[in-house]
C-alpha cells in the first residue's frame, strides 16, 4: 500500500517536508548569536504551522460544500487534503513577514523553506515511481451477491474505484453513504464494493438495512483481494485508470471532499503511466 501507517503518502509527504525545512534552518541558524538562532527558530516553526493551516484551509475552502456537509471531517487529515500551492505561499509570505527587521534571520529561513519544498518534490517523484511498479488490477474472479461469477477485468475500459470492506468495521460503515453518493455523481467511473471475508446474507442484510445500493457488490469471502492489494487494514480504496494502472490509493476512512479530489486529478484526467490495451479475459 503507498501509505504510511493511518496517513497516505502525499500527507505524510507534506509533514516530512514541513520537518525537514525546520531543521535545515536550524541548522544554517547555528552561527548566529543565540538571540538569532532562538528567535530564528520559532519564526520557522511557526511558519510551518502557518503553511500547514494554510493548506489545509485552501483545501477545505476548494471543496467547502462537502465539507460543510459533514464538519468533522474538517480536522480528518487523514485524507491527506493540502493545497499545493497555498501551503508553501502562506508560510513564506509569513517568514518574510517575521523577517522584514532582521535580514540575517531571514537567508536561512528562506533556504530552509526552499530546503522543504526540494524533499516534498523528492517525495513526490518517489511515489510517482512506485505507483508505476504498484500491482495492476487484480486478475481475480469474485462473486455478486446472487453467486454469479464476476472477473475483476471485465471492468476493465473506465476508471475504477475499488473499496474493500466489511460491515463489523465502523469507518467502513461510515464512508459507505460517501461511496454511494460518489456512484451517482460519477456515472463514468465504475465503483467496485468487494466485501472481505464475510457471507453473502450478511452483506445483503447490511446493505438493505443501511437504505444504500451499488451497482457492484462483490463478495471475497477468502480476502483474496487484500492480499493481491498488500494491505491488512480495511478499509482500503484503490484507483485505477482505465487500463488498470494503480494511480492512488488511500487507507482509513474517506471523506467526500478527499475522494472527490482524487476522482478529478487521477481518474478524470489523462493517465500519469503510459497508455497500454486493457487485459483480455
Amino acid at each position: 500500500m503507498i501509505a504510511l501507517g493511518p496517513f497516505p503518502m502525499n500527507a505524510a509527504a507534506v509533514a516530512a517536508a514541513a520537518i525537514f525545512a525546520w531543521l535545515a534552518a536550524r541548522y544554517l541558524l547555528r552561527k548566529t548569536d543565540a538571540p538569532s538562532r532562538r528567535a530564528g527558530a520559532a519564526i520557522l516553526l511557526d511558519a510551518v504551522f502557518v503553511g500547514l493551516f494554510a493548506a489545509r484551509a485552501v483545501y477545505v475552502l476548494r471543496w467547502w460544500p462537502d465539507y460543510a456537509a459533514s464538519p468533522l471531517s474538517i480536522v480528518a487529515i487523514g485524507d491527506g487534503g493540502f493545497d499545493r500551492l497555498g501551503g508553501p505561499v502562506a508560510a513564506l509570505a509569513w517568514a518574510l513577514w517575521r523577517t522584514r527587521r532582521h535580514p540575517i534571520r531571514r537567508r536561512p529561513i528562506v533556504a530552509g523553506m526552499l530546503a522543504g519544498v526540494a524533499v516534498w518534490g523528492a517525495l513526490q517523484a518517489a511515489l510517482t515511481l512506485a505507483l508505476r511498479e504498484a500491482p495492476p488490477l487484480p486478475a481475480l474472479t469474485l462473486s455478486d451477491i446472487r453467486g454469479r461469477p464476476m472477473p475483476l477485468e471485465r471492468h476493465l475500459g473506465k476508471p475504477i474505484v475499488m473499496n474493500l470492506w466489511a460491515s463489523w468495521c465502523p469507518p467502513c460503515r461510515r464512508e459507505m453513504p460517501v461511496l454511494a453518493q460518489a456512484q451517482t455523481d460519477y456515472p463514468d467511473v465504475q465503483f467496485l464494493m468487494i466485501n472481505q471475508g464475510e457471507a453473502a446474507h450478511t452483506v445483503a442484510a447490511f446493505v438493505q438495512s443501511q437504505g444504500l445500493t451499488f451497482d457492484h457488490l462483490l463478495l471475497d469471502p477468502d480476502s483474496q483481494t487484500m492480499r493481491a492489494a498488500q494491505t491488512r487494514a480495511l478499509p482500503t480504496t484503490l484507483y485505477f485508470d482505465p487500463t488498470g494502472r494503480l494511480v492512488d490509493a488511500h487507507l482509513g476512512e474517506l471523506s467526500a471532499a478527499g475522494l472527490r479530489d482524487v476522482i478529478h486529478r487521477k481518474l478524470r484526467q489523462p493517465s500519469p503511466f503510459p497508455a497500454s490495451s486493457p487485459r483480455k479475459e
